[in-house]
Protein backbone atom coordinates (compact mmCIF):
# COMPACT_ATOMS: atom_id res chain seq x y z
CA UNK A 1 0.00 0.00 0.00
CA UNK A 2 0.94 3.55 -1.11
CA UNK A 3 2.16 5.86 2.01
CA UNK A 4 -0.41 8.32 0.67
CA UNK A 5 -2.67 5.55 1.21
CA UNK A 6 -1.66 4.27 4.52
CA UNK A 7 -2.04 7.30 5.81
CA UNK A 8 -5.60 8.17 4.34
CA UNK A 9 -6.18 4.28 6.55
CA UNK A 10 -4.84 5.54 9.53
CA UNK A 11 -7.04 8.78 9.68
CA UNK A 12 -10.55 6.76 8.30
CA UNK A 13 -9.94 4.26 11.26
CA UNK A 14 -7.96 5.75 13.60
CA UNK A 15 -8.56 9.85 13.06
CA UNK A 16 -4.78 10.42 13.28
CA UNK A 17 -3.90 13.06 10.71
CA UNK A 18 0.08 11.49 11.10
CA UNK A 19 1.77 8.38 12.21
CA UNK A 20 3.72 8.93 15.49
CA UNK A 21 7.78 8.00 15.11
CA UNK A 22 8.74 4.20 13.76
CA UNK A 23 5.04 3.21 13.06
CA UNK A 24 4.69 3.86 9.55
CA UNK A 25 7.66 1.72 8.83
CA UNK A 26 7.05 -1.20 10.99
CA UNK A 27 3.65 -1.25 9.52
CA UNK A 28 5.08 -1.19 5.38
CA UNK A 29 7.12 -4.49 6.50
CA UNK A 30 4.25 -5.97 7.97
CA UNK A 31 2.01 -5.44 4.85
CA UNK A 32 5.08 -6.98 2.77
CA UNK A 33 4.49 -9.98 4.71
CA UNK A 34 8.26 -9.78 6.53
CA UNK A 35 8.88 -11.16 9.85
CA UNK A 36 9.62 -7.99 12.27
CA UNK A 37 11.12 -6.85 15.52
CA UNK A 38 10.75 -3.45 16.33
CA UNK A 39 11.09 -1.81 19.94
CA UNK A 40 9.27 1.39 20.67
CA UNK A 41 9.36 3.36 23.95
CA UNK A 42 5.95 2.81 26.26
CA UNK A 43 3.04 4.76 24.58
CA UNK A 44 4.15 5.56 21.40
CA UNK A 45 1.64 3.27 19.85
CA UNK A 46 2.98 0.00 19.12
CA UNK A 47 -0.75 -1.69 19.38
CA UNK A 48 -1.53 0.76 16.23
CA UNK A 49 1.56 -1.56 13.93
CA UNK A 50 -0.77 -4.72 14.11
CA UNK A 51 -4.45 -3.05 14.43
CA UNK A 52 -4.18 -0.58 11.74
CA UNK A 53 -2.94 -4.19 9.05
CA UNK A 54 -5.89 -6.00 10.55
CA UNK A 55 -8.21 -4.04 9.50
CA UNK A 56 -6.74 -3.21 5.59
CA UNK A 57 -5.28 -6.66 4.74
CA UNK A 58 -7.21 -9.89 4.14
CA UNK A 59 -6.77 -12.44 6.89
CA UNK A 60 -6.89 -12.91 10.44
CA UNK A 61 -4.17 -11.58 13.05
CA UNK A 62 -3.30 -13.29 16.03
CA UNK A 63 -2.17 -11.19 19.50
CA UNK A 64 -0.22 -12.85 22.12
CA UNK A 65 -1.07 -10.77 24.94
CA UNK A 66 0.35 -11.47 28.36
CA UNK A 67 -2.76 -9.40 30.45
CA UNK A 68 -6.55 -9.64 30.58
CA UNK A 69 -7.62 -6.32 31.29
CA UNK A 70 -4.56 -5.33 28.32
CA UNK A 71 -7.04 -7.83 25.82
CA UNK A 72 -10.03 -6.54 27.28
CA UNK A 73 -9.07 -3.27 26.73
CA UNK A 74 -8.07 -3.31 23.61
CA UNK A 75 -11.02 -5.48 22.08
CA UNK A 76 -13.18 -2.94 23.50
CA UNK A 77 -11.41 0.06 21.50
CA UNK A 78 -11.34 -1.29 18.34
CA UNK A 79 -14.76 -2.16 18.79
CA UNK A 80 -15.64 0.99 19.53
CA UNK A 81 -13.50 1.98 16.77
CA UNK A 82 -16.19 0.33 14.27
CA UNK A 83 -13.94 -3.54 13.93
CA UNK A 84 -16.59 -5.95 15.17
CA UNK A 85 -14.61 -8.99 14.36
CA UNK A 86 -12.77 -8.84 17.06
CA UNK A 87 -12.48 -11.40 20.04
CA UNK A 88 -10.05 -11.56 23.24
CA UNK A 89 -10.04 -15.64 24.32
CA UNK A 90 -9.42 -15.63 27.65
CA UNK A 91 -11.01 -17.07 30.87
CA UNK A 92 -13.75 -15.09 31.56
CA UNK A 93 -15.33 -16.68 28.41
CA UNK A 94 -18.21 -19.05 29.06
CA UNK A 95 -18.15 -22.96 27.96
CA UNK A 96 -20.92 -21.46 25.62
CA UNK A 97 -18.71 -18.86 24.17
CA UNK A 98 -16.14 -20.60 23.39
CA UNK A 99 -17.86 -23.06 21.55
CA UNK A 100 -19.79 -20.47 19.51
CA UNK A 101 -16.19 -18.06 19.28
CA UNK A 102 -14.46 -21.55 18.23
CA UNK A 103 -17.00 -22.79 15.46
CA UNK A 104 -16.54 -18.91 13.69
CA UNK A 105 -12.72 -18.62 14.61
CA UNK A 106 -11.65 -17.73 10.31
CA UNK A 107 -14.24 -14.88 10.80
CA UNK A 108 -12.12 -13.11 13.02
CA UNK A 109 -9.69 -10.30 12.26
CA UNK A 110 -8.47 -9.85 15.18
CA UNK A 111 -7.90 -12.55 17.82
CA UNK A 112 -6.15 -11.09 21.46
CA UNK A 113 -5.23 -14.60 23.05
CA UNK A 114 -2.88 -14.85 26.44
CA UNK A 115 0.16 -17.49 25.60
CA UNK A 116 -1.51 -19.79 28.54
CA UNK A 117 -4.56 -20.39 26.31
CA UNK A 118 -2.30 -21.14 23.19
CA UNK A 119 -1.77 -24.58 25.07
CA UNK A 120 -4.99 -25.74 24.45
CA UNK A 121 -4.76 -28.25 21.80
CA UNK A 122 -8.14 -27.33 20.39
CA UNK A 123 -7.69 -24.05 20.12
CA UNK A 124 -4.61 -24.26 17.64
CA UNK A 125 -6.07 -27.41 16.02
CA UNK A 126 -8.92 -24.46 14.93
CA UNK A 127 -6.33 -21.42 14.03
CA UNK A 128 -4.45 -23.73 12.07
CA UNK A 129 -7.05 -23.72 10.06
CA UNK A 130 -7.52 -20.15 9.83
CA UNK A 131 -5.91 -18.17 7.12
CA UNK A 132 -3.50 -16.14 9.79
CA UNK A 133 -1.54 -12.98 7.94
CA UNK A 134 0.35 -12.34 10.82
CA UNK A 135 1.49 -13.67 14.61
CA UNK A 136 2.22 -10.87 16.89
CA UNK A 137 3.97 -11.61 20.18
CA UNK A 138 3.57 -8.65 22.33
CA UNK A 139 5.89 -7.72 25.09
CA UNK A 140 8.05 -9.85 23.45
CA UNK A 141 10.77 -9.50 26.11
CA UNK A 142 8.41 -12.14 28.20
CA UNK A 143 10.33 -14.41 25.89
CA UNK A 144 13.71 -13.82 27.16
CA UNK A 145 15.08 -15.85 30.25
CA UNK A 146 17.48 -12.44 30.47
CA UNK A 147 13.82 -10.35 30.49
CA UNK A 148 12.93 -8.61 33.34
CA UNK A 149 9.03 -10.31 33.19
CA UNK A 150 10.31 -13.84 31.87
CA UNK A 151 7.27 -16.03 31.30
CA UNK A 152 8.19 -19.65 30.62
CA UNK A 153 4.53 -20.07 28.16
CA UNK A 154 6.43 -17.48 26.01
CA UNK A 155 8.71 -19.47 25.11
CA UNK A 156 6.49 -21.98 23.83
CA UNK A 157 5.20 -19.60 21.24
CA UNK A 158 8.32 -21.17 18.88
CA UNK A 159 6.26 -24.88 18.77
CA UNK A 160 2.42 -22.51 18.54
CA UNK A 161 3.91 -20.63 15.14
CA UNK A 162 5.50 -23.60 13.77
CA UNK A 163 1.69 -25.76 13.97
CA UNK A 164 0.57 -22.65 12.34
CA UNK A 165 2.51 -22.79 9.44
CA UNK A 166 4.98 -20.18 10.17
CA UNK A 167 2.61 -16.99 9.59
CA UNK A 168 4.60 -13.15 9.66
CA UNK A 169 5.44 -12.34 12.66
CA UNK A 170 5.82 -9.44 14.26
CA UNK A 171 7.20 -9.55 17.76
CA UNK A 172 7.30 -5.61 19.86
CA UNK A 173 8.63 -4.51 23.10
CA UNK A 174 9.23 -1.35 25.17
CA UNK A 175 12.14 -2.09 27.23
CA UNK A 176 15.23 -4.79 25.59
CA UNK A 177 18.69 -4.80 26.30
CA UNK A 178 21.02 -5.74 23.25
CA UNK A 179 20.99 -9.33 25.00
CA UNK A 180 16.88 -9.68 25.27
CA UNK A 181 16.94 -8.42 21.67
CA UNK A 182 19.15 -11.00 20.77
CA UNK A 183 17.89 -13.97 23.20
CA UNK A 184 13.85 -12.66 21.81
CA UNK A 185 15.15 -13.45 17.92
CA UNK A 186 17.24 -16.45 18.57
CA UNK A 187 14.23 -18.22 21.27
CA UNK A 188 11.72 -17.59 17.52
CA UNK A 189 13.97 -18.51 15.07
CA UNK A 190 12.85 -15.89 12.79
CA UNK A 191 14.65 -15.50 9.31
CA UNK A 192 15.17 -12.40 7.41
CA UNK A 193 14.09 -10.14 9.97
CA UNK A 194 13.51 -6.41 9.46
CA UNK A 195 14.53 -4.81 12.43
CA UNK A 196 13.21 -1.37 14.19
CA UNK A 197 14.79 0.02 17.04
CA UNK A 198 13.66 2.94 18.53
CA UNK A 199 14.76 4.89 21.08
CA UNK A 200 13.20 4.47 24.17
CA UNK A 201 13.78 7.92 26.45
CA UNK A 202 11.00 10.07 25.99
CA UNK A 203 12.08 13.83 26.46
CA UNK A 204 8.83 14.81 27.81
CA UNK A 205 10.04 13.25 31.11
CA UNK A 206 11.73 14.76 34.00
CA UNK A 207 13.18 12.54 36.86
CA UNK A 208 13.54 13.01 40.21
CA UNK A 209 14.86 10.79 43.29
CA UNK A 210 13.49 12.33 46.81
CA UNK A 211 15.73 10.13 49.50
CA UNK A 212 14.22 10.56 53.08
CA UNK A 213 14.83 9.20 56.23
CA UNK A 214 12.19 7.93 57.81
CA UNK A 215 9.06 5.85 56.04
CA UNK A 216 6.28 8.35 57.43
CA UNK A 217 7.98 11.16 54.46
CA UNK A 218 7.28 9.61 51.58
CA UNK A 219 3.50 8.88 52.42
CA UNK A 220 3.13 13.29 53.84
CA UNK A 221 5.56 14.12 50.67
CA UNK A 222 3.22 12.49 48.16
CA UNK A 223 0.13 14.55 49.87
CA UNK A 224 1.70 17.65 49.46
CA UNK A 225 2.95 16.86 46.09
CA UNK A 226 -1.18 15.73 44.91
CA UNK A 227 -2.05 18.82 46.62
CA UNK A 228 0.07 21.11 44.91
CA UNK A 229 -0.74 19.37 41.77
CA UNK A 230 -4.06 17.37 41.25
CA UNK A 231 -3.31 15.34 38.07
CA UNK A 232 -3.96 12.29 36.82
CA UNK A 233 -1.19 10.51 38.91
CA UNK A 234 0.11 6.58 39.24
CA UNK A 235 1.64 5.29 42.31
CA UNK A 236 3.70 2.35 42.43
CA UNK A 237 4.05 -0.14 45.32
CA UNK A 238 6.38 -3.37 45.64
CA UNK A 239 3.57 -4.31 48.44
CA UNK A 240 -0.17 -4.54 48.02
CA UNK A 241 -0.38 -3.96 51.57
CA UNK A 242 1.57 -0.92 51.45
CA UNK A 243 -0.82 -0.07 48.25
CA UNK A 244 -3.93 -0.20 50.25
CA UNK A 245 -2.76 1.64 53.87
CA UNK A 246 -0.98 4.73 51.80
CA UNK A 247 -4.86 4.55 49.67
CA UNK A 248 -6.47 4.73 52.77
CA UNK A 249 -4.28 7.34 54.12
CA UNK A 250 -4.11 9.39 50.90
CA UNK A 251 -8.05 9.38 50.64
CA UNK A 252 -8.44 10.96 54.13
CA UNK A 253 -5.82 13.75 53.31
CA UNK A 254 -6.96 14.63 49.75
CA UNK A 255 -10.85 14.39 50.24
CA UNK A 256 -11.02 16.56 46.67
CA UNK A 257 -9.19 13.76 44.78
CA UNK A 258 -10.79 10.41 43.70
CA UNK A 259 -8.32 7.68 45.05
CA UNK A 260 -8.81 3.91 44.63
CA UNK A 261 -5.88 1.07 44.86
CA UNK A 262 -5.22 -1.80 42.25
CA UNK A 263 -3.42 -5.02 42.97
CA UNK A 264 -3.82 -8.59 41.80
CA UNK A 265 -5.57 -9.96 44.40
CA UNK A 266 -8.62 -7.65 43.30
CA UNK A 267 -11.16 -10.35 41.93
CA UNK A 268 -11.28 -9.76 37.81
CA UNK A 269 -14.38 -7.42 38.31
CA UNK A 270 -12.81 -5.36 40.57
CA UNK A 271 -9.86 -4.79 38.47
CA UNK A 272 -11.23 -3.89 35.47
CA UNK A 273 -13.84 -1.50 36.69
CA UNK A 274 -10.52 0.11 38.30
CA UNK A 275 -8.89 0.40 34.80
CA UNK A 276 -12.13 1.57 33.37
CA UNK A 277 -13.00 4.37 35.62
CA UNK A 278 -9.05 5.58 35.72
CA UNK A 279 -9.28 6.11 31.96
CA UNK A 280 -12.68 7.56 31.57
CA UNK A 281 -11.62 10.62 34.56
CA UNK A 282 -13.71 8.95 37.04
CA UNK A 283 -10.32 8.24 39.21
CA UNK A 284 -7.83 10.56 39.71
CA UNK A 285 -5.41 8.57 41.60
CA UNK A 286 -4.18 5.05 41.30
CA UNK A 287 -1.89 3.17 44.22
CA UNK A 288 -1.19 0.31 42.35
CA UNK A 289 1.53 -2.24 42.17
CA UNK A 290 3.22 -3.34 39.02
CA UNK A 291 -0.32 -5.21 38.00
CA UNK A 292 -1.22 -1.65 36.74
CA UNK A 293 -0.41 -0.07 33.69
CA UNK A 294 0.51 -2.34 31.14
CA UNK A 295 -1.84 -1.10 28.05
CA UNK A 296 -3.12 1.60 29.86
CA UNK A 297 -3.84 3.71 27.12
CA UNK A 298 -4.56 7.20 28.76
CA UNK A 299 -3.15 10.49 27.73
CA UNK A 300 -2.92 12.90 30.57
CA UNK A 301 -0.88 11.14 33.32
CA UNK A 302 1.21 13.88 33.95
CA UNK A 303 2.85 12.11 37.29
CA UNK A 304 4.01 8.39 38.07
CA UNK A 305 4.96 8.17 41.76
CA UNK A 306 7.25 5.38 42.80
CA UNK A 307 6.72 4.75 46.67
CA UNK A 308 9.37 1.63 46.79
CA UNK A 309 12.25 0.99 44.21
CA UNK A 310 11.40 -1.14 41.98
CA UNK A 311 13.27 -4.61 41.51
CA UNK A 312 15.21 -3.42 37.63
CA UNK A 313 15.08 -0.26 35.33
CA UNK A 314 13.40 -2.22 32.65
CA UNK A 315 10.03 -1.80 34.95
CA UNK A 316 10.83 1.44 36.10
CA UNK A 317 11.39 2.44 31.84
CA UNK A 318 7.93 0.58 31.36
CA UNK A 319 6.11 2.21 34.48
CA UNK A 320 7.50 6.07 33.47
CA UNK A 321 7.03 5.24 30.15
CA UNK A 322 2.90 5.39 30.59
CA UNK A 323 3.19 9.11 31.84
CA UNK A 324 2.96 11.67 29.35
CA UNK A 325 2.08 9.89 26.08
CA UNK A 326 0.26 13.13 24.62
CA UNK A 327 3.81 14.68 24.40
CA UNK A 328 3.10 17.20 27.50
CA UNK A 329 5.36 17.31 30.17
CA UNK A 330 5.37 15.29 32.86
CA UNK A 331 7.25 14.13 35.70
CA UNK A 332 8.50 10.93 37.36
CA UNK A 333 9.22 11.32 41.44
CA UNK A 334 10.94 8.25 42.98
CA UNK A 335 11.30 8.01 47.25
CA UNK A 336 13.68 6.43 48.56
CA UNK A 337 14.51 5.06 51.63
CA UNK A 338 17.75 2.82 52.85
CA UNK A 339 15.53 0.38 54.34
CA UNK A 340 13.80 -0.43 50.76
CA UNK A 341 16.52 -2.48 49.47
CA UNK A 342 14.95 -5.28 51.60
CA UNK A 343 11.78 -5.63 49.58
CA UNK A 344 13.65 -6.65 46.01
CA UNK A 345 15.73 -8.89 47.47
CA UNK A 346 12.19 -10.53 49.16
CA UNK A 347 10.75 -10.44 46.14
CA UNK A 348 13.39 -12.64 44.39
CA UNK A 349 13.32 -15.01 46.83
CA UNK A 350 9.51 -15.46 46.49
CA UNK A 351 9.75 -15.90 42.60
CA UNK A 352 11.87 -18.70 42.63
CA UNK A 353 11.51 -22.36 44.30
CA UNK A 354 13.92 -22.84 47.06
CA UNK A 355 16.47 -25.90 46.63
CA UNK A 356 14.95 -28.31 49.57
CA UNK A 357 11.38 -27.56 47.53
CA UNK A 358 12.72 -28.75 44.74
CA UNK A 359 14.44 -31.84 46.27
CA UNK A 360 10.95 -32.92 48.19
CA UNK A 361 9.27 -32.74 45.10
CA UNK A 362 11.62 -34.87 43.14
CA UNK A 363 11.41 -37.27 45.55
CA UNK A 364 8.18 -37.74 45.22
CA UNK A 365 7.95 -37.55 41.50
CA UNK A 366 10.84 -40.67 41.42
CA UNK A 367 9.41 -42.59 43.17
CA UNK A 368 6.58 -42.65 41.51
CA UNK A 369 8.59 -43.51 38.41
CA UNK A 370 5.70 -42.05 35.86
CA UNK A 371 3.35 -39.61 36.51
CA UNK A 372 0.89 -37.07 34.92
CA UNK A 373 1.77 -33.58 35.00
CA UNK A 374 -1.81 -32.68 36.53
CA UNK A 375 -0.90 -35.19 39.66
CA UNK A 376 2.63 -33.22 39.62
CA UNK A 377 0.92 -29.86 39.89
CA UNK A 378 -1.46 -30.74 42.70
CA UNK A 379 1.20 -32.00 44.72
CA UNK A 380 3.61 -28.62 44.18
CA UNK A 381 1.06 -26.67 44.70
CA UNK A 382 0.00 -28.12 47.97
CA UNK A 383 3.20 -27.99 49.41
CA UNK A 384 4.51 -24.52 48.09
CA UNK A 385 3.44 -20.60 48.66
CA UNK A 386 2.97 -18.29 45.94
CA UNK A 387 2.88 -21.51 43.98
CA UNK A 388 1.55 -20.53 40.68
CA UNK A 389 4.24 -18.56 39.59
CA UNK A 390 7.32 -21.40 40.96
CA UNK A 391 5.30 -24.30 39.50
CA UNK A 392 5.32 -22.40 35.97
CA UNK A 393 8.90 -22.17 36.31
CA UNK A 394 9.37 -25.66 37.71
CA UNK A 395 7.78 -27.53 34.91
CA UNK A 396 9.30 -25.26 32.01
CA UNK A 397 12.09 -26.47 33.05
CA UNK A 398 11.19 -30.33 33.88
CA UNK A 399 10.35 -30.12 29.89
CA UNK A 400 13.76 -28.85 29.30
CA UNK A 401 15.42 -31.17 30.76
CA UNK A 402 13.16 -33.99 28.53
CA UNK A 403 11.62 -35.35 31.95
CA UNK A 404 7.85 -33.78 30.93
CA UNK A 405 6.87 -35.13 27.55
CA UNK A 406 3.22 -34.84 25.93
CA UNK A 407 1.78 -34.11 30.11
CA UNK A 408 3.56 -37.14 31.24
CA UNK A 409 6.43 -37.01 33.33
CA UNK A 410 8.88 -40.04 33.08
CA UNK A 411 11.84 -40.69 35.30
CA UNK A 412 13.49 -43.89 33.59
CA UNK A 413 15.54 -42.07 31.77
CA UNK A 414 16.96 -39.64 34.10
CA UNK A 415 18.83 -39.71 37.50
CA UNK A 416 17.60 -37.53 40.37
CA UNK A 417 20.71 -35.81 41.52
CA UNK A 418 21.50 -35.12 37.76
CA UNK A 419 18.05 -33.32 37.49
CA UNK A 420 18.74 -31.48 41.14
CA UNK A 421 21.89 -30.15 40.15
CA UNK A 422 20.52 -28.77 36.48
CA UNK A 423 17.53 -27.02 38.38
CA UNK A 424 19.91 -25.43 40.98
CA UNK A 425 22.38 -24.25 38.50
CA UNK A 426 19.42 -22.77 36.56
CA UNK A 427 17.67 -21.16 39.80
CA UNK A 428 21.72 -19.82 40.53
CA UNK A 429 21.42 -18.30 37.50
CA UNK A 430 18.87 -16.82 37.81
CA UNK A 431 19.10 -15.02 41.54
CA UNK A 432 22.15 -13.75 40.30
CA UNK A 433 20.83 -11.99 37.08
CA UNK A 434 17.70 -10.39 39.44
CA UNK A 435 20.46 -9.21 41.90
CA UNK A 436 22.24 -7.54 39.45
CA UNK A 437 19.29 -5.98 38.46
CA UNK A 438 18.78 -4.82 41.81
CA UNK A 439 22.04 -3.13 41.79
CA UNK A 440 21.71 -1.92 38.42
CA UNK A 441 18.33 0.06 39.57
CA UNK A 442 20.03 0.91 43.28
CA UNK A 443 23.38 2.74 41.56
CA UNK A 444 20.92 4.46 39.30
CA UNK A 445 19.19 6.27 42.69
CA UNK A 446 22.67 7.04 44.29
CA UNK A 447 24.21 8.09 40.68
CA UNK A 448 25.08 11.80 41.16
CA UNK A 449 25.93 12.36 37.68
CA UNK A 450 22.62 12.85 34.77
CA UNK A 451 19.47 9.93 35.92
CA UNK A 452 18.38 10.36 32.04
CA UNK A 453 21.85 9.15 30.52
CA UNK A 454 22.47 6.96 33.48
CA UNK A 455 18.72 5.29 33.02
CA UNK A 456 19.29 4.66 29.56
CA UNK A 457 22.96 3.56 29.26
CA UNK A 458 22.06 -0.35 29.56
CA UNK A 459 19.78 0.11 26.00
CA UNK A 460 21.10 3.01 23.68
CA UNK A 461 24.49 5.30 23.43
CA UNK A 462 22.63 8.52 23.39
CA UNK A 463 19.71 10.15 24.62
CA UNK A 464 17.37 12.93 22.95
CA UNK A 465 17.15 16.43 25.05
CA UNK A 466 14.36 16.94 27.04
CA UNK A 467 11.48 19.37 26.15
CA UNK A 468 10.98 20.59 29.35
CA UNK A 469 13.47 19.45 32.76
CA UNK A 470 15.93 16.99 32.78
CA UNK A 471 16.56 15.55 35.96
CA UNK A 472 17.05 16.78 39.90
CA UNK A 473 20.94 16.81 39.04
CA UNK A 474 20.99 19.00 36.01
CA UNK A 475 18.36 21.57 36.10
CA UNK A 476 15.11 20.08 37.67
CA UNK A 477 13.22 22.96 39.89
CA UNK A 478 9.78 22.71 41.24
CA UNK A 479 8.85 26.65 41.00
CA UNK A 480 9.52 25.68 37.26
CA UNK A 481 7.16 22.91 36.99
CA UNK A 482 4.04 23.84 35.16
CA UNK A 483 1.89 20.59 35.24
CA UNK A 484 -1.61 20.97 33.41
CA UNK A 485 -4.14 20.55 36.20
CA UNK A 486 -7.31 19.04 34.68
CA UNK A 487 -10.52 20.57 36.04
CA UNK A 488 -12.99 17.89 37.53
CA UNK A 489 -15.78 17.55 35.95
CA UNK A 490 -19.23 16.67 36.97
CA UNK A 491 -20.11 12.92 36.02
CA UNK A 492 -23.32 11.86 34.83
CA UNK A 493 -23.45 8.92 36.24
CA UNK A 494 -26.05 5.58 35.91
CA UNK A 495 -26.51 4.26 39.86
CA UNK A 496 -24.65 1.34 38.48
CA UNK A 497 -21.04 3.60 38.25
CA UNK A 498 -22.16 5.29 41.78
CA UNK A 499 -22.65 2.17 43.34
CA UNK A 500 -19.45 1.06 42.33
CA UNK A 501 -17.49 4.42 43.39
CA UNK A 502 -19.24 4.47 46.34
CA UNK A 503 -18.02 0.63 47.01
CA UNK A 504 -14.90 1.43 46.17
CA UNK A 505 -14.33 4.72 48.64
CA UNK A 506 -15.41 2.63 51.19
CA UNK A 507 -13.15 -0.70 50.63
Amino acid sequence: MATKNLEAALQQYFGYTSFRDGQKEIIQSVLNQKNVFAVLPTGSGKSICYQLPAMIQKGTVIVVSPLLSLMVDQVKKMKALGMKNVIAINSMLSIHTKKTVLKRLNSYDLIYVSPEMLQNQLLIEKLSQANISLFVVDEAHCISQWGHEFRPDYLRLKEVYEKLQQPPVLALTATATREVQKDIMDTLELKEVSTHIHAMDKPNISFVVNKVVHIAEKTSGISELLQQYPVPTMIYFSSKKEAESVCYELQQKLSSLRIAYYHGDLDTDDRLLIQQQFMANQLDVICCTSAFGMGIDKSDVRLVIHYHMPTQIESFIQEVGRAGRDGQPCISVLYYQDSDIVIPRRLIDSELPDFSLIRYVLNYLFTQSIMDVKELETFFLQVSDNAETKWRFLQFQLEKIGLIQQHICQTSMFEQEDVLKRLETVIYQRTVLKKRKIQEMLQWVQTSGCRRKELYKYFQPNVRTPIHMCCDHCDFDWAEVALEKRLRKEQKWNWKDKLAHLLLQGE
